[in-house]
């Protein structure tokens, strides 16, 4: 069975920094790219960050240099450390796996950064 479980998300003020990670099970993590993307209320969901399976990265503008993706094959979990976070970071923020056949998605964590 198939499982992608984020966390790490919450309340925090601008300025500040989270990391959300998301825990891998039931598929050949080595195997997938692995991305974050995020959704804000009546917002279309957007790309955030992605890692390959050589750990090239690929950031969203609006978060490049404040956000970095990186992956633990180890432990199957892919992280997300956010820095300097703004108001407009705030949305649920879902992880997703992409193979060469399949496509999985987490359910999210919430983000939210007000004052």
């Amino acid at each position: 069975q198939v499982q992608l479980v984020e966390s790490g998300g919450g309340l925090v003020q601008p300025g500040g920094s989270l990391r959300l990670s998301c825990a891998a099970s039931g598929f050949t993590f080595s195997s997938y790219a692995m991305s974050w993307y995020r959704q804000a209320p009546g917002k279309e969901r957007e790309f955030v960050a992605h890692i390959n399976g050589v750990g090239d990265t690929y950031y969203a503008g609006s978060v490049k240099g404040r956000f970095t993706i990186s992956s633990d094959n180890a432990k199957n979990t892919v992280y997300l450390q956010m820095n300097s976070l703004k108001p407009e970071d705030t949305a649920l923020y879902y992880c997703q796996a992409s193979g060469s056949w399949n496509t999985y998605w987490g359910q999210g964590t919430q983000v939210t950064v007000s004052s």
